[in-house]
């Protein structure tokens, strides 16, 4: 007989609130607005911008400051953007917070896990993810403890036994007493190697990092070494000196490709909550843009999960009183424990006093269920487990297994001990149906009109499931069972697109395989059982509705449970990743003429042709302006090739049209008369049209919206250049100057077609 628990009163509660002895938060989700102030002022190309702009003033060089305005407003644009995305995450976490069933005087309470107090009564049950470490009190379950050690396989605790924080139960219920909090828990105590923290594949971040890393590693040597030889040339004085050598390092710094990227993913997290999805991981929104196959979990993804006892077919000439009195009896006393029990108690409870001697709660990795009575045993489970000879009934599941999940009613004289007995007698197939999603048949042909492999995974009969793929609209069917098949995994994920009776581990078993065979996998799942899968796959993706565990290690959260939130998710993803990739080629485009050109100035005997306030004028008009505007704008294109690739193909041939242009005018004054100002006119010049030569490019096919910033920004830019030319320090545009500017401009075009041409037949070769 269960002892009645009446956990701690609400006086003890309090007295441990006071005491510090509660489950406060110990990994914080996002970061505080102090932090991301901090993360997006306080960077080494700010402080590096700093310096510079120090050097400017301390030269008394005034105009030349202008840059440091254009980096604030980029970081303060950056920053409010973050910390809007914050916000909208964590009002949205607040809906997706775990909660915990505890026994507060003698009555149960829902609280959030950071409310719980040492020696707190919880109840847990399948799905359920264990929050703090405890110690079971009543009760038996299957905890599978992957999270935290790795180990797939689900362990049996009994009363007495600690089941640690970060494990999940896969079934059965107890009643447990923590043991610990917070910082003293297991998870918190564990190394950060032994925590689930999955890596992120993000093509955009890792390309981001790379130029970080070559430019911070570049810039201090080749300033000291700019500024040295730029100081040694005649008629150069030191401020003239400090002001090119700044104005050489400005460029190379591409800070605002960082900003930009930051700001598009942090406006992709606020658009994707108007559709009620939470991004828990920011990359993954590119991952998911790139995903070339889907894993969806049928029961809850594409049908609705409400399951319910449609028919019962009697077998072996079993009365239909005692089919009904053996659902009844196994439904009051066993766990509802997974849907199939759920939608026979709905039907099927009625009280008893029989006497229990045993109870096998379901779990997904054997399939069944059962309960002991004195006189019989009753089983419930797929009734190819269940028989291990199904000759006798495969009619009648051939009858029924395409239109509904098929279970096996059968009984037994002798008692289970955890284990199928050899005498068992089917009794009825129990006939189990869910309604399709209405939206799910066209969720799925907006997957296959983007050529995404569809694959559906599921614990049911493979039948049952291919069914219902028939139903949503899935072309060329062809399902296997994963409980009989011997066939290698490699060639099961070849020719399959149906996998029934599939156990948790070969689950994340065919994402593994999917990932070697170099495709992007997303997966989307609901219960425990998908847990493993969700780990494993590029982009996670879970329904709200499902287990604590599901939601917990998923990257992207659907919390209206709506799969045709995905399409969104897609498109919202292309549109960040295409536009950030079409934006770094701008800023990229900057970053590699300006490290060109400060490194062959350090053997030219030539004073640096810019100074500071020119290249704010060339990077807001051809850079700043329209990567921001375009970076915004809608764009659903498919992702194809490698963004390094992308970016390079864009770039490269206007970073070295500019450095051939910039050449050929500084040696421009060995042949015809020039001063440095008109030098220094004509580079402002053919850097602007070439730069926006490459706009141009990127902006093609033309909308109303880029034909107008186009338009915009070249008279902008010619309006500095006439109008404001004291302000940028270039000279009167003469006859003599602009017929030179015309012959330098025709040059300019000749040389970006064959870079162009070039750089396409080469970037064609190269294989990532």
């Amino acid at each position: 007989m269960e002892t009645i628990i009446k956990g701690l009163t609400s006086k003890q509660v309090e007295e441990r609130q006071k005491a510090g002895l509660v489950n406060y938060e110990s990994d914080v989700k996002t970061k505080s607005i102090g932090q991301i102030i901090a993360t997006n002022f306080l960077t080494l190309f700010n402080f590096l911008n700093l310096a510079l702009g120090l050097a400017i003033f301390f030269v008394g060089e005034y105009k030349n400051l202008l840059f440091l305005g254009v980096v604030i407003c980029n970081t303060f644009i950056s920053t409010v953007q973050e910390i809007r995305s914050k916000l909208t995450v964590d009002k949205l976490s607040l809906l997706n917070e775990p909660k915990a069933t505890v026994i507060r005087d003698g009555k149960e309470q829902v609280i959030d896990i950071n409310d719980i107090v040492i020696d707190e009564i919880t109840k847990l049950g399948p799905g359920n993810q264990i929050s703090t470490d405890s110690q079971i009190i009543q009760g038996e379950i299957l905890v599978n403890e992957s999270l935290i050690t790795g180990e797939s396989e689900p362990i049996t605790k009994l009363q007495g036994d600690e089941i640690l924080s970060g494990s999940f139960i896969v079934s059965g219920h107890c009643l447990a007493k923590t043991i610990h909090v917070g910082t003293d828990n297991y998870t918190a105590k564990i190394s950060a190697e032994a925590k689930y923290i999955k890596k992120v594949n993000s093509e955009i971040m890792n390309f981001i990092k790379k130029i970080i890393k070559y430019i911070s590693i570049a810039i201090i040597p080749v300033g000291v070494l700019l500024f040295i030889h730029q100081l040694g040339l005649d008629n150069n004085t030191f401020n003239d000196a400090v002001v090119n050598t700044v104005a050489a390092l400005i460029g190379m710094i591409p800070e605002g490709l960082v900003l930009l990227t930051s700001t598009v993913l942090a406006i992709s997290v606020i658009r994707l909550s108007k559709y009620k999805v939470l991004v828990q991981e920011l990359y993954c929104i590119e991952t998911l843009a790139r995903v070339d196959t889907i894993c969806l979990d049928k029961t809850g993804t594409l049908t609705k999960g409400e399951m319910e006892v449609s028919n019962i077919v009697p077998l072996e000439l079993t009365k239909m009183s005692d089919i009904t009195d053996a659902l009844g009896l196994m439904s009051y006393h066993m766990d509802i424990d997974n849907q199939t029990m759920e939608a026979i108690h709905k039907k099927y409870a009625r009280k008893n006093d029989y006497k229990v001697l045993e109870i096998v709660p379901f779990s997904s990795q054997a399939k069944w269920s059962g309960i002991s009575f004195e006189k019989e045993s009753y089983i419930l489970g797929a009734p190819e487990i269940v028989l291990k000879d199904i000759t006798n009934i495969k009619k009648e599941l051939d009858n029924y297994t395409s239109d509904n999940r098929v279970v096996l009613l059968a009984k037994s004289k002798t008692k289970l001990n955890k284990k199928l007995p050899k005498d068992i007698i089917p009794m009825a197939l129990i006939l189990i149906s869910d309604k399709i999603r209405p939206d799910a048949k066209a969720t799925l042909e907006y997957f296959k009109q983007q050529d995404v492999d569809i694959k559906l995974i599921s614990g049911d009969n493979p039948k049952t499931v291919a069914g219902v793929a028939k139903k949503v609209g899935l072309d060329n069917i062809k399902y296997v069972d994963m409980s009989t098949t011997n066939i290698p995994i490699s060639k099961l994920v070849t020719e399959y697109n149906i996998f029934g009776r599939v156990k948790p581990n070969q689950k994340k078993e065919i994402i593994i395989e999917l990932k070697k065979q170099g495709h992007t996998v997303a997966m989307t799942g609901d219960g425990v059982n998908d847990v493993l899968a969700l780990k494993e796959a590029d982009c996670s993706v879970a329904m709200n509705s499902g287990s604590d565990a599901a939601r917990n290690v998923s990257q992207l959260v659907l919390l209206d449970s709506n799969f045709s939130s995905m399409p969104k998710v897609v498109g919202e993803g292309r549109r960040s990743i295409n536009n950030i990739q079409r934006s770094s080629s701008l800023f990229l485009c900057k970053t590699t003429y300006a490290t060109l050109l400060a490194v062959i100035f350090i053997f030219l005997d030539r004073t640096y042709p810019f100074i500071p306030i020119q290249l704010t004028l060339t990077s807001v008009v051809t850079i700043g302006i329209p990567s921001f505007i375009l970076a915004l704008e809608p764009n659903n294109e498919r992702i194809s090739g490698h963004i390094i690739i992308n970016v390079l193909k864009r770039s490269l041939p206007t970073a070295l049209t500019i450095v051939s242009n910039i050449i050929i005018i500084t040696i421009l004054p060995e042949i015809i008369r020039l001063s440095e100002i008109e030098v220094s006119t004509l580079s402002v010049i053919l850097t602007g049209f070439t730069g926006f030569m490459l706009l141009y490019k990127i902006s093609i096919p033309f909308n109303t919206l880029r034909r107008a910033l186009f338009i915009f920004l070249l008279i902008l830019f010619i309006f500095g250049v006439i109008v404001l030319r004291d302000l940028f320090s270039l000279t009167l545009l003469t006859p003599h100057l602009l017929v030179l500017a015309a012959i330098l401009l025709m040059i300019a075009v000749m040389l970006f077609n064959i870079y162009s041409t070039v750089c396409e037949k080469m970037t064609n070769k190269i294989k990532l």
